[in-house]
């Protein structure tokens, strides 16, 4: 995981964290108690991809997910993020969250952002020139979103 990381953070295209950031720093973002992380591995035991999943905000906000992905850059096109994706929803929707939220896709990531509109979120909102990338300066980043069930259907438990 850590290679796959430092590759992705190493790029500056996609994450706000720093080139160079350290396998500690990774361990815990990646870790944390409140997130649940998970892997796609090759038949020979290469991690492919992973991603991690996570309320978005605490107590009256945790209904919503976040997760965080990221592919190795040897397996990327080959549908490893779809199945990351595709996985999430379902692991979302059996944690029992009713939405799900990305709080900064970056817009220059296109591939990430077709993904996520194919998966059925929706871009809510564009933070502008928020990311300082690698090679293309100053770009946007997006807030995208989707609710998982209907809200119709859901049950709001009593605020204690």
């Amino acid at each position: 995981m850590w290679t796959i990381f430092d590759a992705i953070i190493g790029a500056g295209e996609s994450y706000p964290f720093a080139p160079g950031t350290s396998r500690e720093a990774c361990a815990d973002y990646w870790f944390n108690p409140r997130s649940t992380s998970f892997v796609a591995v090759a038949g020979d035991g290469r991690v492919l991809g992973m991603y991690k999943l996570v309320p978005n905000q605490m107590d009256l906000g945790a209904h919503v997910a976040n997760a965080s992905y990221m592919v190795s850059p040897a397996a990327q096109g080959a549908g490893v993020g779809t199945l990351l994706g595709r996985h999430s929803l379902e692991e979302a929707r059996r944690q029992g969250y009713l939405a799900m939220q990305f709080n900064y896709v970056i817009s220059s990531n296109l591939a990430a952002v077709a993904l996520w509109k194919k998966l059925g979120f929706a871009i809510i909102g564009t933070l502008p020139k928020s990311f300082r990338h690698a090679r293309l300066g100053y770009v946007d980043a997006y807030v995208m979103y989707q609710l998982l069930s209907d809200p119709a259907d859901w049950q709001a438990p009593p605020l204690r």
